[in-house]
């Protein structure tokens, strides 16, 4: 199968730069599986879509501030790095600009202690392809501490409006910090809203998985089949694993809010027998595209995702490409705010 079979043309006006200030007055776009058939709806209209004994998968990952920008040791210029995965202790694997510039052993400082020393110093221990650079901190104080005072918020590259609250690039669930990129599907939810379907019946259950490297960078295959993911980290806990459980036996639907619920969902089902559910964390590369059989996944809540990415081909693999590609054309047709900060979609 070829990426540019998942390409489409996106008028760069549609492209979300700011959050709205109410998370859920986004549109919603909803796509039946068997039809085909596409509607028109606000977002809080999920309620209605949503019925007593399903059960909502959400991601409870927490966004790092972890771009950091600073000045190359020996000339100082500019650098930067985006954290993507602690390794151990005090290395990290990181995304570099200028990458050509950063070599091993170059040093990067960040902030200033007041006495002209920098507050955070790495150095490149080790270079992979891309811009990937494997570096080391050194500093004095708590690492954590640091990066809250010397950090960014990792906003996508398309986004070129200045973030002024960085608590809109978090879902109002966020509880585990190691997240490159926020799981966009759920900014759309208000914890009131959340209080709202539960009244109604629908049960709330959390994974965590953390956004990586996968995230940024584009594929660089013409053939799907020859991608490989980047590995992210992911847990399911008992408590969720009981909880799915219970609503495979009633007979309610599990909804995967984002792609990194339905992604860590699916993992977890490959990993046992057919039908069993059960806790489990570790690393998972999978990579799902039309053909993929789901496991566990009934619906889907997510957003527009970007031209010939791994997301649009996840989210062709539940509806089929053909009417996600004509759902994504009505989208652009109704003037629908894309990506990150963007509309809704909700496959069901």
């Amino acid at each position: 199968m070829n990426v540019d079979d998942f390409d489409f043309e996106l008028p760069e006006s549609l492209i979300a730069q700011t959050p709205l200030a109410d998370r859920t007055s986004s549109r919603l776009l909803t796509l039946d599986r068997q039809s085909g058939q596409a509607g028109h709806h606000t977002f809080t209209e999920l309620a209605s879509m949503l019925q007593s004994g399903d059960t909502l998968v959400l991601n409870d990952t927490r966004v790092m501030p972890a771009r950091l920008v600073g000045a190359k040791a020996d000339t100082g210029a500019r650098a930067e790095l985006l954290l993507l995965k602690q390794l151990s202790g005090d290395r990290w694997e990181t995304l570099a600009k200028p990458g050509k510039r950063l070599k091993i052993g170059a040093e990067i400082a960040f902030g200033d202690d007041g006495t002209g020393k920098p507050l955070l110093i790495a150095t490149v221990v080790s270079e992979g392809d891309m811009g990937g650079r494997e570096v080391e901190f050194r500093y004095t104080g708590i690492f954590q501490e640091l990066l809250d005072r010397l950090g960014d918020m990792p906003l996508p590259p398309y986004i070129k409006e200045r973030l002024d609250d960085r608590e809109r690039y978090q879902t109002v669930y966020a509880k585990h910090e190691g997240s490159a990129a926020a799981p966009t599907a759920g900014l759309h939810f208000t914890q009131a809203f959340l209080e709202q379907l539960i009244l109604k019946g629908i049960q709330v259950a959390y994974v965590t998985l953390h956004v990586g490297l996968g995230t940024f960078r584009p594929m660089s295959v013409d053939l799907i089949e020859e991608h490989k993911m980047h590995s992210e980290y992911y847990e399911l806990s008992e408590q969720t694993a009981e909880i799915l459980r219970a609503t495979r036996e009633r007979g309610g639907r599990i909804v995967a809010v984002g792609t990194t619920s339905a992604r860590t969902l699916e993992t977890a089902a490959s990993r046992f027998p057919v039908g069993q559910i059960q806790a489990c964390t570790g690393w998972t590369d999978i990579f799902i595209y039309p053909g993929y059989e789901f496991k566990l996944v009934d619906a889907l809540l997510t957003n527009f995702h970007l031209p010939k990415s791994t997301l649009v081909m996840l989210v062709s693999a539940l509806a089929g490409r053909s009417a996600v590609m004509n759902a994504y054309q009505e989208a652009i047709n109704q003037e629908y705010r894309f990506f990150s900060f963007g509309d809704a979609m909700f496959i069901y």
